[in-house]
């Protein structure tokens, strides 16, 4: 019984931080596409700007989707590398909506 409880013990700790890193993956991607929605709605980005993004989150969706299929989830490598690439999304995304371009709202 001892040994059940502390197999079952042992397995949720390995399983937990993948699955929460995965979770924090999928809230990132959605968080940032609500941002390019967002920015394209106030005119903070033109339609160049956003589709160079969409097109960079649509390359990581794939990247992440082969990850994912390759083995039984995601390394910790693979992972720290998709956060990686987010960031930079992220940070250009940021650059893209305070720089001077500006496109008209939409209505």
């Amino acid at each position: 019984m001892k040994k059940t409880l502390v197999a079952a013990i042992a397995l949720v700790t390995l399983i937990a931080p993948a699955a929460t890193a995965q979770g924090r993956i999928e809230n990132r991607k959605d968080r940032q596409a609500a941002r390019v929605e967002e920015g394209k709605a106030s005119g903070e980005l033109n339609k160049k700007e956003a589709a160079r993004i969409k097109a960079r989150q649509r390359d990581l969706n794939r990247q992440i989707r082969e990850d994912r299929k390759d083995g039984g989830g995601m390394t910790a490598a693979e992972r720290a590398k998709i956060e990686r690439r987010q960031d930079n999304i992220s940070q250009d995304l940021y650059k893209q909506k305070h720089d001077a371009q500006k496109a008209a709202p939409k209505q």
